[in-house]
């Protein structure tokens, strides 16, 4: 195993303030458990779970109470023992409703998880599959893509390189950083498993030069991994963690317009997926908490907390002490550049949340957006080589066939070209705004076969 300088540098990008050091020295806390949790049962790409209990009903920690409904979806587990006191409607934070579970929890802590798999190096790859797919594994840094479908390949499609991704280059948070600090040999075995599902001979590690200490316990954990692995170590440049631009940075490959990484042959997978993994295959954990970072001027303590699914912010931020004297203007459910702005704070947490920022008044500002100057600052931002200006202006004219001609779809909404925007241009509100258009047509032309 050896540590190795990206020698890549993707186009585009920006260097917001970081503001890591709030968080990235506290030690991950378990949050003391609720008296209640409202589980989403939409925590993941794809189409919802499907309630498989009914309110009355007695759970274990680690039930199945939301059964996997189609093939992009992934099962839900309940985060605690206790009791079904309603099935309802909450809002994720995104804004958009969904159906919830809500557990009232009891102290017996009891459990109904899965068998440890014995020795997985020599079980069959399809029975790890299916582990991985039962316990409700996603991936946890972005949308919530569920793992089995994601290392299924078709066969025309051969994996040959695996990339960890540890660069979580979102502003504020370190969740991720945190659990490469304190769980590395975890992550080491979840990362093998992925390599033996895939039959890859490539591992990469990859890890913003930002984060000195969580690069030493990799280092540490794999130093006597065997065949083709290393640490990639990346320049810090946000979206580094994005998959096509963490590929280009690791191995040089361009994932091509519209194509996903099997395209050239890659797998990307989060930290806390792998660390689910290994926790699935070695421990029959179902994926039912996660660490989250909650974070930001307005909050008394920031911290890293190990927090079950159906959490409410409230509850992260009395666990962190409250907030501050300037309490917050606003709350964000993520990070600055890709989080929600969320309006209530019963808002539960799910298997995609990595984070809660608290932004005091003297944080957030007011601006007025302006008509583009056409100075292509936006242009020199977008690490997917788009013409942010010109979408957002075919979105603004309603001209979404226009827009989609000039690769709309490629736009990965990280929010670079908002950021350096002198005219306060709303960019990824138009680009959300068109890609949402261009969905809807696709599926209504799909509906009429």
């Amino acid at each position: 195993m050896q540590t190795i300088k990206s020698p890549y540098n993707f186009r585009g990008g920006i260097h917001p303030a970081y503001n890591k050091k709030l968080s990235n020295g506290s030690a991950i806390e378990s949050l003391p458990l609720p008296a209640v949790l409202s589980v989403p049962m939409s925590q993941h790409l794809g189409a919802p779970a499907k309630p498989c209990v009914k309110v009355g009903d007695e759970v274990k920690k680690g039930t199945l109470i939301g059964a996997q409904n189609g093939f992009i979806s992934a099962p839900i587990h309940s985060p605690a023992s206790g009791k079904v006191k309603v099935i309802t409607d909450v809002a994720t934070a995104s804004g958009r409703p969904c159906q919830a579970i809500v557990i009232e929890c009891d102290e017996s802590n009891e459990t109904e998880f899965l068998p440890p798999i014995e020795n997985w190096q020599k079980s069959d790859k399809d029975d790890l599959l299916t582990r991985i797919g039962e316990t409700g594994i996603v991936g946890m840094g972005g949308a919530g893509f569920p793992t089995k479908v994601k290392l299924s390949p078709p066969m025309d499609k051969p994996i040959d390189t695996v990339i960890i991704n540890g660069a979580e280059c979102e502003p504020y948070l370190t969740s991720d950083h945190r659990m490469m600090v304190e769980h590395a040999k975890e992550i080491r075995i979840g990362a093998e498993i992925i390599r033996s599902i895939l039959g890859a001979k490539t591992l990469r590690i990859a890890i913003e030069d930002n984060k000195p200490d969580a690069i030493k316990a990799i280092e540490d954990a794999f130093q006597d991994i065997e065949g083709d692995v290393a640490i990639a170590v990346l320049h810090t440049v946000y979206p580094q963690g994005s998959e096509k631009q963490q590929i280009y940075a690791v191995t040089g490959r361009e994932v091509p317009s519209g194509g996903l990484p099997m395209d050239v042959g890659c797998v990307v997978e989060n930290t806390s997926t792998t660390f689910a993994i290994y926790e699935a295959v070695i421990k029959g954990l179902p994926l039912m908490q996660r660490v989250i970072t909650v974070t930001g001027d307005a909050v008394q303590k920031p911290a890293n907390l190990l927090a079950p699914f159906g959490t409410s912010y409230q509850d992260l931020i009395d666990a962190c002490g409250g907030f501050t004297e300037d309490k917050p203007a606003k709350v964000i459910s993520g990070g600055p550049m890709m989080g929600f702005a969320v309006s209530s704070l019963e808002t539960p947490t799910g298997k995609t949340s990595s984070g809660l920022l608290l932004l005091s008044k003297k944080r957030v500002s007011q601006y007025s957006s302006q008509a583009c100057i056409a100075c292509g600052r936006c242009v020199e931002a977008c690490p997917m080589n788009l013409i942010p200006s010109e979408l957002s202006q075919f979105i603004e004219a309603e001209d979404i066939e226009g827009a989609e001609e000039i690769a709309l779809m490629n736009c990965i909404e990280c929010g670079s070209c908002a950021f350096v925007c002198p005219a306060h241009r709303p960019l990824v509100q138009h680009m959300r705004r068109g890609k949402a258009a261009v969905m809807a047509k696709r599926m209504a032309a799909n509906a009429k076969g």
